[in-house]
């Protein structure tokens, strides 16, 4: 008879320690969700994206010959309703994109690990600075959107 009743009582105590161990290490019950985010503080101003209509190509050149492209496309972070001023100087903004470009390249920027952090923050502050000599403090960033490199 104890044969029989020993593998139930074992039975019964596993069942036991098992539902305790369960009640013990169950997750904290979830939190009510959150309202709506709070609002950004208010020293922040709401900002426009403009992008540039075009792709800027820019090519590499080692030992007189292209030996890669880079194609760039852009965005202006402006002040709210800057939009217009950014299309209105367009072919400037351009120009003045294209030269720091063209300078980032003929220094080695494009080589090697050309999205580099450090390369990068270069590259974006100099088209920054060139942005507000064209549009002024309108500009609150510029914003490399895509950036790809074709080597031939």
């Amino acid at each position: 008879m104890l044969r029989k009743l020993l593998p139930v009582l074992l039975g019964l105590v596993g069942l036991g320690l098992g539902a305790g161990a369960g009640i013990l290490l169950r997750p904290p019950p979830a939190e009510p969700a959150a309202e709506a985010p709070p609002p950004p503080p208010a020293e922040e101003k709401p900002r426009d994206y403009v992008r540039m209509n075009n792709q800027f190509v820019v090519p590499v050149v080692e030992d007189g010959r292209v030996v890669s492209l880079v194609i760039l496309s852009l965005s202006l972070e402006v002040e709210t309703g800057g939009s217009e001023g950014v299309y209105a100087r367009e072919p400037k903004l351009r120009d003045a994109f294209l030269q720091i470009l063209f300078d980032h390249a003929n220094t080695g920027g494009f080589r090697g690990s050309f999205t580099d952090g450090s390369n990068m923050t270069i590259l974006r502050a100099a088209l920054r600075e060139a942005a507000v000599r064209v549009l002024g403090p309108l500009v609150t960033d510029v914003l490399i959107v895509d950036i790809v490199r074709q080597d031939s």
